[in-house]
């Protein structure tokens, strides 16, 4: 009797959909989710160690912004060519080579002794960074139902915020435990751990069946080429696609690079140097995430994108327009990482389902990442603008253009809510 109250209040709970998966679902799922995290911890700890970088090398500014503009352009490139190669070889070997590649190049990280050292090792574990994220968000979006795919992969997105959540963690343990010189190293070396974890993907995650069916079939009939995202059945898809991730990740670029020096240089804000705040984003981050991977299957992808992008045009104008306090700041924290974060929580799903089996993984590993590639110029094109304007007004222009971009693109996209996937060869 209690079992059956119980399982009833399962079918109806908020998260029900999750105890309907079977084993080998729940496996890929927490693969995917901690595959995610760990690729956030490795791609955050730069972020807190370059203050210390400054302090004992003597790194400008310019140099840590090289470092990090470097990272996003290669990711961008290996998320492409890990999209290629999860067609060819198989989304769970594509994923397993790609965490083993960035965890490698993280260690590696650890031992820089100049700038330039540490440039080229960032640089190469961008490969990874980038290739990680294709591979997890086609393999998770191929192996659950439609109806729950939407809060799946966007469940796995939400890992970010607990990697991120992690590294700023371990920051806080490293730094009080060693000398500077040593704790950055030491938080580099920690970037061992995703490597472990591909023993557990190996021996427990399967290639997703719809793939396996299309490889059988393939193996006796032409692979479907690259350049079949380019075809004339696709090439208006793949090109909307790139615009919509072009909003996304553009916006986001556009705000997170830029706002703390915009609030703390033009506003004179204190908070941003606080964990207080840094918890506050990061919190709001993984809620985001988590609403917004229900409200995709709930609204539909196109609906829930221009709901959070338009609530991400409301933060930046919130950040730039309106007299703000530090405690007012605090706050503001929760509602910039919601909404900037949940614009991707349906992207993994949304992409997944606009590219036929055969080309996925090039589809969705080119239109990702070509936004990302694109959006990351965004920050760059503001430093720019802003000799000639207020830094916020460049901020908002920006921001306001990405995500506008972001949501023509999603209107104009066609509705893939609920959408089977199929292994049908393209042109058949």
């Amino acid at each position: 009797m209690n079992t059956s109250a119980l399982s009833g209040e399962r079918k109806e709970g908020f998260f029900s959909w999750f105890f309907e998966l079977t084993g080998k679902e729940r496996r890929t799922f927490w693969s995917c989710k901690i595959g995610y995290a760990l690729d956030a911890m490795d791609t955050q700890f730069l972020s807190f160690v370059i203050p210390t970088l400054i302090a004992t090398w003597g790194l400008s500014k310019g140099d840590a912004g090289l470092i990090g503009t470097v990272t996003l352009l290669t990711s961008a490139a290996g998320g492409w060519i890990a999209g290629i190669l999860s067609d060819r070889i198989g989304r769970v070997k594509t994923l397993q080579l790609t965490i083993l590649w960035f965890a490698f190049f993280t260690v590696l990280c650890g031992f820089a002794q100049n700038f330039e050292q540490l440039l080229w090792a960032r640089g190469l574990m961008g490969f990874g960074m980038g290739g990680e994220w294709t591979a997890g968000a086609i393999l998770i979006g191929e192996v659950i139902r439609a109806k729950d795919r939407g809060k799946a992969v966007g469940m796995v997105q939400a890992g970010w915020a607990i990697g991120w959540g992690v590294s700023a963690l371990l920051y806080a343990l490293m730094f009080s435990l060693l000398p500077p010189e040593w704790a950055w190293r030491s938080l580099f070396l920690l970037g061992i751990l995703p490597a472990l974890f591909v023993i557990f993907i190996r021996r427990f995650v399967d290639e997703p069946e719809v793939f396996v069916a299309l490889q059988k079939k393939a193996s006796t009939e032409q692979r479907a080429p690259f350049t079949a995202i380019f075809s004339p059945k696709m090439l208006s898809i793949t090109v909307r696609a790139v615009l919509l991730t072009t909003g996304a990740q553009g916006g986001y670029y556009a705000i997170t690079t830029w706002l703390p020096t915009f609030l703390k240089t033009e506003r004179h804000l204190t908070v941003l140097g606080t964990g207080g705040y840094l918890a506050m984003v990061i919190v709001g981050s993984y809620v985001g995430y988590i609403v917004s991977a229900f409200l995709t299957d709930y609204l539909g992808r196109k609906k829930n994108f221009i709901l959070f992008a338009t609530g991400s045009m409301c933060v930046a104008l919130a950040y730039t327009r309106l007299p703000v306090t530090d405690n007012v700041m605090l706050f503001l924290g929760f509602p910039l990482g919601f909404c900037v974060s949940g614009v991707f929580s349906g992207m993994g799903a949304f992409l997944t389902e606009l590219f036929p089996t055969e080309i996925r993984g090039s589809g969705q590993g080119f239109s990702y990442n070509m936004g990302r590639a694109v959006g990351s110029l965004f920050p760059l094109m503001i430093g720019l603008s802003s000799q000639s304007m207020a830094l916020g007004e460049a901020i908002g222009v920006f921001a306001g253009t990405a995500y506008g971009v972001m949501i023509l693109a999603a209107l104009t996209l066609p509705e893939t809510a609920g959408k089977k996937l199929e292994s049908d060869l393209v042109g058949h």
